[in-house]
C-alpha cells in the first residue's frame, strides 16, 4: 500500500504541473485580483475533486467485485490517459496557465461558486479517477474502497498542495517566466517525460486484479 501511496503522490505531481482548466482558472483569478482570491477559488476546486473522488470509488468497488477482468481494461485506458497528458505537455504550442488572463473582480461567494463548478464541468477528473485509481490498488489486500479513497485523498492533497502554492505565487512565477520562456519549456518537457514512462509501466504490467473478498 505504501508503494501505491508513493506511486500516485508522483502522478499527482506531474499532473497538476500540467496546465488544465482548474489552474489556468486559479491562476488568472489570482494574477487578476489576489492571491486570497485564488485560495477562495480552490476551495471549490476541493470540494468538486472530493465529489468525483467518492462517486467513482464507490463505482470501483462494484467494477472489481463483480467484473474482474474491466481491470485489464481500466489499466489500459488509465495508460493512455496519460500518454495523452504527456503529448499536451510537449507538443509544439502547448500554452501555459502562466500567461495573464482578463478576469472580472468577483466576491468570496462567487469565487468559491466559479472554483467548483470549473472542477465540476471537467469530465475529465472523473476519466482520471476511474482510469488511474485501479492502478495502485491491491484487490488482494481487501477493502478496494478504503484502499481507493486512501489512494484519493493523497491525489487531492498533493493537487490542493501544489495549487495552494502556485496561487500564492502566482503573480510572482508569471513575470519570472515571461522574462524566462526556456523555463517554460523545461517544465513541459519534464512532465510529459514523467506522466510518458508511468503510462509506459502501467500498460507493460502483467499484474491482475483479484476479487476482493
Amino acid at each position: 500500500m505504501t508503494t501505491g501511496l508513493i506511486g500516485i503522490a508522483l502522478v499527482s505531481l506531474g499532473m497538476v504541473l500540467t496546465p488544465g482548466p482548474n489552474m489556468i482558472y486559479l491562476v488568472s483569478r489570482s494574477i487578476t485580483q489576489g492571491y486570497r482570491a485564488g485560495l477562495i477559488s480552490l476551495i471549490g476546486v476541493f470540494l468538486g475533486f472530493t465529489v468525483y473522488l467518492a462517486a467513482t470509488c464507490l463505482g470501483l468497488t462494484a467494477i472489481f467485485a463483480y467484473v474482474p477482468a474491466a481491470y485489464t481494461a481500466l489499466k489500459l485506458a488509465g495508460a493512455a490517459y496519460l500518454l495523452w497528458m504527456a503529448w499536451n505537455a510537449v507538443k509544439p504550442g502547448g500554452t501555459s496557465a502562466f500567461e495573464p488572463r482578463e478576469l472580472a473582480i468577483e466576491p468570496p461567494r462567487r469565487l468559491f461558486g466559479m472554483g467548483l463548478l470549473t472542477c465540476l464541468l471537467n469530465p475529465k477528473i472523473a476519466i482520471l479517477y476511474l482510469s488511474l485509481l485501479p492502478q495502485f490498488i491491491d484487490p488482494s489486500m481487501g477493502h478496494v474502497l478504503l484502499q481507493s479513497l486512501a489512494l484519493g485523498s493523497v491525489q487531492i492533497a498533493v493537487g490542493t498542495l501544489v495549487n495552494a502554492l502556485i496561487a500564492i505565487s502566482a503573480g510572482s512565477l508569471a513575470a519570472f517566466l515571461a522574462r524566462r520562456p526556456v523555463w517554460l519549456r523545461v517544465q513541459r518537457y519534464v512532465t510529459g517525460t514523467v506522466l510518458g514512462v508511468f503510462a509506459v509501466l502501467m500498460a507493460t504490467d502483467r499484474s491482475k486484479a483479484l476479487v476482493a473478498a
